[in-house]
């Protein structure tokens, strides 16, 4: 079989309960980059299943005592999600399977690295505003020197935001790619591993935009590599 007709299985992980329009629209997403998801939740898990690459999906704001901090009041935590999808992390950094961590799973991909989080992003904000959209109206900046730019074919695009936490203190090996404008982390890669990127906005909600589709394409792509190796 010709390699470019391999359909390499892409592990998507979310909640038990809920998360269905994200994994609609990340099926969605990988199937159009010639990948095969398969969607993945703590009480629906394939740890010994083959995966050659795998999406950390979106959700809930990862539980503080993972990286040493305390619980908000009033805050949705999800740790039985935490712990499935650590497991998952783990698997994947060890084996080198090509990974996109999205948003909560780029927070969670840090925590696990050694790395720590801003728990509430308001006091931080000067030039953007605390406002959840899936409309591209945040401004995003980008390293030159880095394979976000490659992917994204830009120095500075907009992206959407859901989120009121993100990355502070960096996990080990990661390397920040991209920023919003006020100087909030948006985007990290290990340029030493065959994918790995976490994007604290929502790419799978920005479809219609072609470098939004690069990420699948490329994460396909690379688990695709992986598997003829």
């Amino acid at each position: 079989m010709a390699d470019s007709l391999l359909r390499p299985v892409i592990g998507v992980t979310g909640p038990s309960k809920g998360g269905d329009r994200a994994w609609f629209f990340t099926r969605y997403a990988i199937l159009a980059a010639g990948g095969a998801p398969l969607r993945l939740t703590p009480r629906h898990s394939h740890l010994n299943e083959v995966l050659d690459g795998i999406v950390i999906g979106g959700g809930d704001d990862i539980y503080p005592t993972l990286y040493e901090s305390e619980e908000l009041p009033n805050t949705r935590y999800d740790k039985e999600r935490d712990l499935f999808e650590l497991m998952y992390i783990e698997k994947s950094l060890k084996q080198d399977i090509p990974m996109l961590a999205i948003c909560r799973g780029e927070q969670l991909l840090n925590t696990y690295l050694g790395g720590n989080l801003h728990q509430n992003l308001r006091k931080l904000r000067r030039h953007t505003r605390n406002r959840f959209t899936v409309l591209p109206l945040k401004t995003l900046l980008v390293e030159p020197d880095s394979r976000m730019k490659e992917l994204l074919g830009t120095t500075r695009c907009r992206i959407n935001s859901l989120h009121t936490q993100a990355i502070d203190q960096l996990g080990s090996g990661l390397k920040v790619v991209g920023r919003d404008l006020d100087n909030i982390v948006q985007a990290v890669e290990d340029p030493s591993k065959l994918f790995l990127m976490g994007v604290q906005w929502h790419p799978e909600y920005l479809l219609y935009l072609s470098r939004q589709r690069n990420f699948f394409h490329t994460l396909v792509k690379s688990a695709r590599q992986r598997l003829v190796r």
